[in-house]
């Protein structure tokens, strides 16, 4: 049963959403909400009406475009999940990635009478959500990575760019997005092979709380993206790059979820540059 005051699809951390609030202006900026959404199959309002929608409809129907423009806020992520290679429950249906200008301005959203009378269709149609509150780590072009007309898995019709998720909880408690060790040596084997694929990076960001989810603490979040998923399944296969794995990044990550999201939108390296500038 859901308790007062949290919603049906989640659990609200209530520390973070006070961070939010009451970070002094001076101390504030920036904050990148990034979603991972799963839906009822059906959607269940609270008067009964409409049992024919499904989740993922009424969640198209929630899209708050008008509260996160009066706001200042924009959605700079958008893409359907494909393939959710590691992390079992829940399975993750589309991402989105929202850039606030400031941690209040999220909070200035909820208390907005044109977002409550949309979010009826959210909490009618989002079986389970995380969203978490992330600042941007790095974002580019890694050095040496070729164009992706040179690469040997270019974007073709069938198989077109790939955006690939990696949700991280390491052992032990980093602060403000630290890698721990055992991290960097698997990303300094792993970097090689997916540099020569043509890998982009959209987005590294070190998260700094997670508003609503399910009790569990994260610490970062990347998007990763690939000319194609022959492309990044060229990567997983790298005999380097498993060794690698074995032996330092199953030893640095507690938990994890790896998703292939085919994006829609994808304004995260230019929202992060945006801010740098």
């Amino acid at each position: 049963m859901t308790q007062p005051g949290q919603p049906s699809y989640g659990q609200v951390d209530h520390d973070y959403g006070l961070r939010l609030a009451t970070t002094p202006a001076d101390e504030d900026g920036p904050v990148w909400m990034v979603n991972l959404m799963s839906y009822r199959a059906r959607a269940q309002y609270a008067d009964g009406t409409e049992d024919a929608v499904t989740g993922r409809e009424a969640d198209d129907r929630y899209t708050p475009i008008g509260p996160l423009t009066a706001v200042g806020a924009e959605i700079v992520f958008h893409g359907e999940v494909e393939t959710q290679l590691l992390g079992d429950q829940p399975q993750w249906d589309r991402i989105g990635v929202v850039r606030y200008p400031t941690r209040r301005s999220f909070i200035e959203m909820q208390s907005r009478p044109d977002f409550q009378e949309l979010h009826i269709h959210k909490e009618a149609g989002m079986a389970e959500t995380i969203v978490l509150g992330c600042r941007p780590l790095f974002a580019g072009i890694p050095d040496g990575a070729p164009d992706w007309s040179a690469v040997a898995h270019p974007p073709t019709a069938d198989d077109g760019p790939v955006v690939v998720l990696h949700v991280l909880r390491f052992h032990g408690d980093p602060a403000d997005g630290i890698t721990p060790r055992h991290m960097e040596d698997y990303q300094e084997v792993a970097t090689r092979s997916a540099v020569a694929h043509g890998v982009h990076i959209s987005g590294w960001f070190g998260v700094e709380g997670t508003i609503i989810g399910d009790g569990r603490a994260w610490h970062q979040v990347r998007f990763n993206t690939f000319p194609s998923r022959a492309a990044f399944m060229a990567v997983v296969a790298d005999p380097e790059r498993l060794e690698a794995q074995s032996e330092h990044r199953e030893a640095a990550i507690a938990d994890t979820y790896t998703i292939i999201v085919r994006p829609g939108v994808d304004r995260l390296a230019e929202s992060i540059d945006e801010v740098a500038r």
